[in-house]
């Protein structure tokens, strides 16, 4: 059996987790249907195909063993079942409405953390299938390849995990180890503390501490998902007459929407300045893919108080000029790269407090996941839309994600049930503003 330790943002995410903040991200993807039994012939196909992906077999095991104590690693689950991880479901008229539902549950943690949710579709001619992977597992990209081992036309190999053992001759005495607890315990929470403090402190030094009270919220555990697809062509007309990047103008879409969500459901967005987490990935192409998390990310203001529309995209274009420049590593946007320097004790029992803290560390998560260029399929079936959906953090009410797919952009809105019931609202708003953004630059 082998093994493979947890990096310490990994292990952050697994211990973080709570029963009304699962830790996993998702993505909808909607299929055209050939016939009425399609939904389930996919089922199938996927519990068949999951059980050649090494990926998908490994479990995550907690570790007591001195030099790893409080830590964790993943390890091929001898006992794998596919069956276990793949479910059909009835016919369904609302993919979003099922996706939030099954998106409030938190993965079993005794098995691989994944699961595949197939929804056919009343209508006969589409069905949908729910990825959800624990973060713990895996980040977007790495989502996305494992995904990408059960879908027809990607041939992405799996590279076996490598094991990672701590050397056996510097193993203390186990006898030994409860004298220690005290020590390690304070040793751990004083390093979490520390961490935190200096998150919080690079967020509000960096941006100052404007919180929005629309985007806090007091957890219920329940979750709501929506979707809206933009084209990719009405993004390019924003970029070439106003300038900046594709992303710059996707991230100011987001704040124009939050502008219009809230002045319509009369919350007011004046003095409203939300700090955005920019997740950015560390991997580099062309070189291996180790399992699990590489990340860092930027932070930025987003201008939810400027009335201009092109004022808003102008300061998002500096904001992110301004952390290209500074480098992923650098800024409040890299305190998850403070993970590094909590021992893996520290996170087990710091996990809960990390998760309070987001709320002082950012208001809203606004991600991107890049899909391959080319089409993708399942049993031959096309994959028309994808949807990917954020982990929410304790005390946030909405997260972001937004994929570009054969020419056409997909926001992926997840959000806390009970704080946002108006979540379409904001998925109309989103389309709104780029319809203003097009009149303005094409006036």
């Amino acid at each position: 059996m082998t093994s493979d330790l947890l990096a310490p943002l990994d292990l952050a995410f697994w211990n973080m987790e709570s029963d009304r903040h699962p830790m996993h991200l998702g993505a909808l993807g909607v299929f055209s249907a050939h016939s009425p039994t399609a939904g389930a012939h996919a089922a199938d196909l996927l519990a068949a195909r999951a059980a050649a992906v090494p990926g998908l077999r490994m479990r995550i095991r907690d570790l007591w063993q001195p030099l790893a104590f409080g830590g964790a690693a993943r390890e091929t689950d001898p006992d794998f079942d596919p069956l276990n991880h793949v479910r059909l479901h009835a016919p369904t008229d609302d993919f979003h409405a099922d996706a939030g539902r099954l998106m409030e549950r938190p993965l079993e943690r005794g098995r691989p953390p994944w699961e595949a949710h197939v929804l056919p579709g009343e209508d006969g001619v589409s069905f949908a299938v729910l990825f959800k992977f624990h973060h713990a597992l895996a980040d977007g990209l790495r989502a996305l390849k494992l995904a990408a081992g059960v879908l027809d036309p990607v041939d992405l190999p799996e590279r076996a995990p490598r094991a990672t053992e701590p050397p056996r001759g510097l193993l203390s005495d186990v006898r030994r180890l409860p004298a220690r607890m005290p020590g390690l315990f304070r040793d751990a929470l004083s390093d979490v503390g520390r961490a935190l403090d200096i998150g919080a402190s690079l967020a509000r030094s960096t941006l100052g501490m404007r919180p929005c009270a629309a985007l806090t919220c007091a957890p219920s555990g329940t979750r709501r998902t929506a979707g809206i697809v933009l084209d990719i062509d009405d993004v390019h007309r924003v970029r070439k007459n106003a300038g900046g990047t594709v992303n710059d103008v996707l991230i100011a879409v987001v704040a124009g929407a939050l502008r219009r969500w809230l002045d319509e459901r009369g919350d007011g967005s004046e003095n409203v300045a939300p700090r955005a987490l920019i997740p950015v990935s560390r991997r580099r192409p062309h070189t291996a893919q180790p399992q699990g998390n590489r990340l860092s990310g930027y932070l930025i203001r987003l201008p939810v108080d400027e009335p201009d529309p092109l004022g808003r995209l102008e300061t998002v274009r500096t904001a992110m000029i301004r952390n290209k420049d500074a480098g992923p590593n650098r800024g409040a946007g890299a305190v998850a790269l403070l993970a590094d320097h909590v021992p893996a004790f520290g996170h087990r029992l710091g996990g809960p407090l990390v998760g309070q803290a987001a709320r002082l560390w950012f208001d809203i998560l606004v991600t991107s996941v890049p899909l391959p260029g080319f089409g993708l399929r399942l049993g031959g079936h096309e994959l028309t839309e994808v949807y990917p959906l954020a982990p929410l953090a304790p005390g946030q009410a909405l997260a972001v994600a937004i994929s570009t797919y054969r020419g056409r952009v997909h926001y992926g809105l997840v959000a806390d049930a009970a704080a946002v019931p108006d979540l379409d609202r904001f998925a109309h708003a989103v389309s709104a503003e780029v319809e203003t953004l097009l009149t303005v630059c094409d006036g």
